[in-house]
């Protein structure tokens, strides 16, 4: 009979935050969830940084005049773990489902920088693992710092081997590979929706579709695809002037859709004005007929000539380097805490059943 592969159904939610207000949008998130989940869906994908918005603001105006949203933004933003986090995940396991979650995120040692995050929970309602956006795009610099390899990977998990990127990394070829290069079976790419009369020529429809299927078919892999919409609510909120309401009032630009591994939808798209939701049945057995053709991390390569290098290095402020005397101590200490843990057994064995 031979070994069997995953079968299941993804969901990729196409909607818009509360914008700004995270409590509110964890509630929002919930509910979608339990929706899909409700639909046979177990591994559900949210848009990039749905709690608590995209900075939408910066494509509207002159970047000084952002401060009052980047400041809500941050005091909006989710700390891992948290409140929210804690919210996302009893209603993951709550919902027996995997969920990919767009984030920014808040770290505790600054107020001043922010990342832009996909967080992976799993169906029992743990963290499996949190990917920061590594390079933000264009305008996106005056918001995120930049994320590192340490969280480039690819999770095994009983509906296959995960990998997820956000929005304009998926164009990342670099990135891309290194995730294919791992296993990655099934991949959630999230983005955000839009508007259209922000005079950008940049078609976000168009884009989104080439790299999504490049991805699908290159690395013969599912993918995800989840977008926001840029709702009326938002363009109310921003639409502060006239010529912003000119810009904003043109509906919403993005797409949300589930391909296979041979690039080709399997649901969706979505009209990008329209909160909902694309399910799709992924059955990793259909990806090993794909590979036969071009496997770019297998027999269609040539690792003598080409290869890639992956620093899983993380970035930190501070790098703390003990003197002789800590390490001698803390050695010490690790030596009295394994004698205790060896008493500790030597007298439960004693103090056990008899073996006669």
């Amino acid at each position: 009979m031979g070994d069997t592969f995953p079968k299941f159904k993804a969901a990729a939610i196409q909607a818009a935050p509360v914008f700004l207000n995270r409590e509110a949008t964890v509630e929002k998130a919930c509910r979608l969830i339990e929706e899909a989940a409700s639909k046979g869906a177990e591994l559900i994908a949210f848009p990039e940084v749905f709690i608590p918005a995209y900075p939408w603001w910066h494509r509207l105006d002159n970047a000084y005049r952002g401060h009052k949203y980047f400041r809500e933004l941050v005091k909006n933003s989710v700390e891992v773990p948290s409140p929210a986090t804690d919210l996302l995940c009893q209603c993951a396991r709550k919902a027996n489902v995997y969920v990919v979650m767009g984030i920014n995120e808040r770290v505790p040692e600054t107020l001043g920088t922010i990342y832009n995050t996909n967080l992976l929970i799993d169906r029992k309602g743990k963290i499996l693992g949190a990917h920061r956006k590594l390079v933000p795009t264009f305008l996106e610099k005056i918001t995120w710092g930049g994320g590192d390899g340490h969280t480039l990977k690819v999770y095994d998990t009983d509906i296959g081997k995960l990998g997820m990127l956000n929005c304009g990394e998926n164009t990342n070829t670099l990135a891309r590979f290194a995730l294919i290069a791992q296993g990655e079976q099934v991949h959630v790419a999230n983005y955000p929706g839009q508007p259209i009369g922000d005079e950008s020529k940049y078609d976000l429809s168009h884009a989104i579709e080439i790299r999504s299927a490049a991805h699908a078919f290159e690395g013969k892999l599912f993918n995800v695809v989840s977008c926001s919409i840029f709702s009326k609510e938002i363009a109310e909120f921003l639409g502060d002037t006239e010529e912003k309401r000119r810009m904003v009032n043109k509906g919403s630009r993005g797409l949300t859709a589930i391909y296979g591994p041979d690039g080709k939808h399997l649901a969706g798209p979505m009209d990008p004005n329209e909160e909902g939701m694309v399910i799709a049945e992924i059955d990793i057995e259909k990806i090993i007929e794909q590979k036969l053709q071009h496997d770019i991390v297998g027999h269609y390569n040539r690792f003598d000539v080409l290869s890639l290098n992956l620093n899983r290095k993380p970035q930190k402020a501070i790098w703390e380097m003990h003197s002789r005397e800590d390490q001698e101590l803390g050695e010490r200490k690790e030596i009295e805490e394994l004698k205790s843990l060896m008493k500790e057994l030597a007298e439960r064995i004693q103090g056990g059943p008899s073996t006669r």
